[in-house]
Order: C-alpha cells, then sequence, then structure tokens
C-alpha cells in the first residue's frame, strides 16, 4: 500500500507541475496589447493571475514530491527493521526444527524397544508355562534377552523425555521471540496506517487550500473587471484618437503651411510665403525656425506627453501651451514651441 500511495502521489505530483507551467505560459503567450483603458486593466490582471495560479500549482507539485520522499524514508525503514526480525525468527527456528527432528527419531526409537521388550516378555510367559518343554539354560537365555530388552526400553524412554523436554525449552523461547516479533510486526502496521493515513489526509488537505489559493486569484481578477465600464473605456477611445471637438468648418483654409507645400499650391503663392530659415535640431528632432513675417496661430494645451519619435515630430510634455499652425487630416498637426516646429499628435492637445 505504501508503494500505491507513493506512486499515487509522484503521478498527482508531475501532473501539478506541467498544468502549473502550461498556465504560465499560456498567461506570458496571451496578447491583449491592442485593448485600452480598463478593459485591458482588467485583461492583464487575469494573465497575471493565471501565472499566479501556475506559480502555486508548481509549488503544490514540490510540497507533493516532499510527501512521497517521506513515505520512500518510512517504507525503507520500516524494511530493514523488518529484515532484522526476519533474521532473528529464522536463527530460532533452525534449532527447534533439528530437535523436533531428534525427538521424533527417539519416539520411534522408545517404541521400537518397548515392542521388543513386550516381545521377549511374551517369550519368557510362554517358557514358564507348565506345558512348555525346556531346558534351564534356555530358560535363563530367555529371561536375560526380556532383561536386556527391558532396560533398552528404559533408556530410550529416558532419551526420549530428555529431548522432549529440551524442545519444550526450546519452544519457550521460540514463542517468546515470535510474540516479541509479532508485536514489533503489529506496532509496525499501526504505524503504517496511521502514516499513511496522515499523509492522504495532509494531501487532500494541500488540494483544499490550493482550490482556495485559486479563488482567491479569481476573485482579485474580478475585483479589475468590476472596474470595467463601457463609457470609460470609449471616452478614453475618444480623447486618444479624436482629431477635434467639433466638426471642421464649411470655409476653405486661410493659407498654406510652408512645410506642408502640396502639388495644388501655385508657385506665385510659395513666393509670397514669408522667409523661413530651417536648422534640425538633434536633441529634440524637431525644426529651429526664424521667421521674419507673423501668422495666425491657435493655442492647445498638450493633454499627453509625447516624445518625438522621427526627425519632423517635436517633443511635448503634458500641460504645456504649443502653437497649432496646421491641422493635417491625417491626425498629425503642425505645432510651433518657442523656435521649435514639429509634427504632434492632434488627439493629444486640447484647444485653449
Amino acid at each position: 500500500m505504501c508503494k500505491d500511495v507513493e506512486e499515487l502521489l509522484r503521478m498527482r505530483a508531475v501532473a501539478e507541475e506541467k498544468f502549473g507551467k502550461e498556465l504560465v505560459a499560456i498567461a506570458r503567450r496571451s496578447g491583449g496589447h491592442t485593448e485600452i483603458s480598463t478593459l485591458r486593466a482588467s485583461f492583464e490582471q487575469l494573465k497575471a493571475e493565471i501565472e499566479n495560479t501556475g506559480t502555486q500549482h508548481i509549488l503544490l507539485s514540490g510540497m507533493i514530491k516532499e510527501e512521497v520522499q517521506k513515505i520512500a524514508v518510512f517504507r525503507e525503514h520500516q524494511r530493514e527493521q523488518r529484515k532484522k526480525l526476519e533474521e532473528i525468527i529464522e536463527k530460532v527456528q533452525k534449532p527447534i526444527e533439528a530437535l523436533h527432528k531428534k525427538t521424533m527419531e527417539s519416539k520411534r526409537c522408545y517404541e521400537q524397544r518397548c515392542k521388543e521388550a513386550d516381545e521377549s516378555e511374551h517369550c519368557v510367559e510362554r517358557k514358564n508355562s507348565p506345558a512348555a518343554t525346556t531346558t534351564h539354560r534356555q530358560t535363563e537365555r530367555v529371561l536375560n534377552r526380556a532383561r536386556l530388552c527391558r532396560q533398552a526400553a528404559r533408556l530410550a524412554e529416558k532419551q526420549l523425555m530428555w529431548n522432549v523436554e529440551q524442545l519444550d525449552k526450546i519452544r519457550q523461547d521460540w514463542e517468546s521471540t515470535y510474540r516479541s516479533t509479532c508485536e514489533v510486526f503489529q506496532q509496525q502496521e499501526v504505524d503504517r496506517i496511521k502514516m499513511l493515513r496522515c499523509v492522504l489526509w495532509d494531501h487532500c488537505n494541500q488540494l483544499s487550500m490550493q482550490c482556495v489559493k485559486d479563488d482567491e486569484c479569481y476573485e482579485e481578477a474580478r475585483k479589475v473587471l468590476e472596474q470595467c465600464d463601457t463609457t470609460t473605456d470609449n471616452n478614453c477611445f475618444i480623447q486618444m484618437r479624436r482629431t477635434s471637438f467639433s466638426p471642421p468648418s464649411k470655409s476653405p483654409p486661410s493659407s498654406p503651411s510652408p512645410f506642408r507645400q502640396g502639388p495644388l499650391y501655385s508657385s506665385h503663392s510659395v513666393c509670397s510665403l514669408p522667409e523661413v530659415t530651417v536648422a534640425q535640431d538633434h536633441l529634440s528632432g524637431a525644426f529651429v525656425t526664424q521667421e521674419h513675417g507673423e501668422t495666425e496661430d491657435e493655442k492647445y494645451k498638450v493633454l499627453y506627453a509625447y516624445e518625438a519619435q522621427d526627425s519632423d515630430e517635436l517633443s511635448i510634455t503634458c500641460g504645456e501651451i504649443v502653437m497649432i499652425t496646421e491641422q493635417g487630416d491625417d491626425g498629425w498637426w503642425t505645432a510651433r514651441k518657442g523656435d521649435l516646429i514639429g509634427l504632434v499628435p492632434g488627439t493629444y492637445l486640447i484647444k485653449v
């Protein structure tokens, strides 16, 4: 039974370890990076709790393996103890078997001597009968033979009694040894049953605790899911992706941007623009300009910080006021901050 329980726990430990590693791998492979706001937070929390659950199952596998090791040590200890007792019983068993065999031989010898003595005595009775015609010498011979047979029977009886006494003494020692050995075996059985019962009980407790830990992890995910709100996510998307606060006016634009010259711009309109000197700023990736004319710019406040990713973009920080010189249809607006001009995301700004 110890081996059966040991094998069961070993297989369960392997299954728990495999399950835990699979959960960790699933949590790390899952995507969801394109989602935003509260729904993304809920998904990230669920992935974190799944990974945490997998880690807990791996730890449970380690605890089960420790229980398996305890059973193996206990089983080996009992095996060695049982082997020593069996050797003692074997040493006591051999002499008693030999003496028992010797006693049975002496019993057969005694029975044979008694039979011979009885026959010789019957022969004497026949010789002493009045009808018998025997000489004195023949009678003496028969009497001597009967006497010798009776002596041999008495000697055989004494030998048999001595062997029986010795066998009884050895039997008592053997019974005492065997009784103490049986008591040890019984105690081993009691210890084995108690140990296996405790191991199985602890295993059930470990599984129950794992279920509680799993539920606690999922409860944390549910708490974050309770904060998931459609209105909040929609507003977040609008704040990130909107191009303006109102639809564009139907009136044509006042003047083209000097940095966004298109095929519709005529040569004389380009020549009529103010003279601009451009130099690349290696730190911000924007353009340093010196304007000799004035243009009508709109003031916008920065809602979210943005780090320039290209040479024609402008880095902005939250709370800054920038001047917008052009609003592109692709969502990128031309902004001016001091002597720096570059492209910024229009959804990151709000009009002052």
